[in-house]
């Protein structure tokens, strides 16, 4: 009796690596890759957060004006009064024949208005400019918030858009308050480098000048990270900013404090040692947040594009700014709109709730199928239950996150499963009451079969994709699980339980009692 066929190994083999793979998650084991549990079912943090999207716009208007110094410089071309009023760019040139220079740098910058008088430039951004440019702040805002929640090693947070400004995360398996404070001061923190050139002719006068009498010289106030009492008067227009840090790590000092070391890309080394070479005995205020860190004397050129920021770090502070750093800075900053915390006694109730669910649901359709298809429906509730292990076996092998929709998910896909089953049985069922034989009966119940379970699963998986592209997380998850589930019930259903009818064929037809294998009355 020829008991295996390829269709009965596939079913083998499918059932031992969903085993394997699904025993980690069950048991909660310390190795193995493990099905991610959703804020909802072990606990965490949820919050909405606000994107001030006007910041965007002074933040691309400061971004032109330093490359508009650093081409002037380049070019050795005279301006006078850099300075930014009311997301105005303004300046003068103080040679006519430069004008076709400056001209043709600024056509090459997009979404720019300018307004000219002779030599005096007046720049600021177009409406649509200014729209594309708050839409984009969003956008990047999510994508680096995500960026620096994976570095910190959170698993599977979720970062959203929602709204035109608005963005939600939920952040699983925060527990303390630490944990909580350290990821809002990571979402939260903008990272904003900047590189700034000290005023040095008129720094004695910082402690009696005014923001606007600052201003008026193009120059900020700015305070020391840790003495408000003392203040530097910086150049408006920095030298450098985040955007050309290339990487950034956590070291330490000689007297071994924590500090953060930083590279530049091949543009920004350029400039920082062009700078540093015309500027040796001045200073250079080293900016983070609008908050100076340091303003080191430069002693010579700087070349190899790398510094050092220190402002008294913990090793913690130190490894969450240098994240900040390398996932690249927000354009605009965010507010906290709304918090919530969902504590982890929570998530096991919703866990607990659904496993009674699970048990008592499939409790129910074993005891159906086993009465009205007799040694059929076992057959159906081994497909069942190697369907179960399968989905959490792949779900754990792509990581992902199982929610309480997802689990719902799961409990739907086992009735879907199911009816597959009651097809096939049903079909073998009509043939067998025509006076066919078995092997027949079988074969023709899974032919007639195939095409309604085919039809109403790709139905199903397309509906399926469709919540997934335009869902939320709670509604990507249920999709999640649907897909996994469809897929997976039709290969225990169609290929799993034709295998064990075709190598149990000869013991059927030996036994020539349709009713003990099929219920037929």
């Amino acid at each position: 009796m020829k008991i295996f066929n390829f269709k009965l190994v596939i079913f083998i083999i499918s059932i031992i690596l969903g085993v394997v793979l699904a025993i980690p998650s069950l048991l909660q084991t310390d190795y193995g890759k493990k099905v991610n549990l959703g804020l909802d079912l072990q606990g965490g943090l949820h919050m909405l957060l606000g994107v001030n999207t006007h910041e965007a716009v002074n933040s691309k208007m400061r971004s032109i004006a330093t490359a508009i110094k650093h081409f002037s410089d380049e070019e050795e071309i005279l301006i006078d009064g850099l300075t930014i009023e009311e997301e105005n760019i303004n300046f003068s040139l103080l040679d006519k024949d430069d004008i076709a220079k400056i001209d043709k740098m600024l056509s090459e910058i997009s979404g720019l208005e300018i307004n000219k008088d002779s030599i005096d430039y007046k720049i600021n951004l177009t409406n649509e400019e200014i729209i594309k440019t708050k839409d984009y702040s969003v956008a990047q805002a999510v994508e680096t918030i995500r960026n620096r929640l994976d570095q910190f090693g959170l698993s599977e947070p979720t970062v959203l858009r929602q709204g035109e400004t608005d963005i939600v995360v939920e952040l699983p398996g925060i527990k303390t308050a630490e944990e909580e404070k350290s990821a809002r001061d990571l979402i939260s923190k903008p990272a904003n480098l900047e590189l700034m050139a000290v005023d040095e002719e008129r720094m004695d006068q910082v402690y009696q000048m005014t923001s606007s009498q600052a201003a008026a010289y193009g120059n900020l106030i700015l305070e020391d990270i840790n003495d408000s009492n003392r203040k530097y008067l910086v150049k408006e227009i920095p030298i450098l900013d985040g955007s050309q840090i290339v990487d950034a790590q956590v070291a330490f000092s000689q007297t071994n404090q924590p500090i953060i070391s930083f590279t530049l890309n091949s543009s920004g080394a350029r400039i920082f040692g062009d700078f540093t070479g015309k500027s040796v005995g001045k200073r250079l205020a080293i900016v983070l947040d609008g908050k100076v860190y340091s303003a080191p004397n430069i002693n010579e050129r700087i070349g190899g594009g790398s510094g050092q920021i220190s402002g008294g770090f913990t090793v913690a502070e130190a490894g969450n700014v240098a994240i900040a750093l390398r996932s690249g800075a927000l354009l605009a900053s965010v507010t906290l709109l709304e918090k919530r915390s969902v504590g982890p006694s929570l998530g096991a109730d919703s866990i607990k709730a659904s496993l009674v669910a699970l048990v008592s649901g499939t409790a129910l359709i074993f005891l159906f199928m086993l009465v009205y298809y007799r040694r059929a429906g076992m057959i159906a509730n081994i497909a069942l239950i190697a369907n179960v292990f399968i989905i959490l076996a792949v779900m754990a092998l792509f990581g992902a996150t199982l929610t309480l929709p997802g689990m719902a998910g799961i409990i739907l896909t086992m009735g879907m499963a199911i009816d597959s089953n009651v097809i096939i049985n049903e079909r073998i069922r009509e043939v067998l009451r025509t006076g066919a034989s078995v092997q027949k009966a079988i074969e023709d119940g899974y032919s007639n079969a195939l095409r309604a379970i085919i039809d109403s699963n790709i139905t199903s998986l397309l509906v399926a994709i469709v919540l997934y592209a335009y869902g939320t997380g709670a509604i990507k998850g249920f999709a999640v699980t649907i897909s996994i589930g469809i897929l997976t019930s039709m290969l225990t259903a169609i290929v799993g339980t034709h295998g064990i009818y075709q190598a149990l064929l000869p013991k059927i037809a030996k036994d020539k009692n349709n009713k003990k294998w099929f219920g037929v009355a």
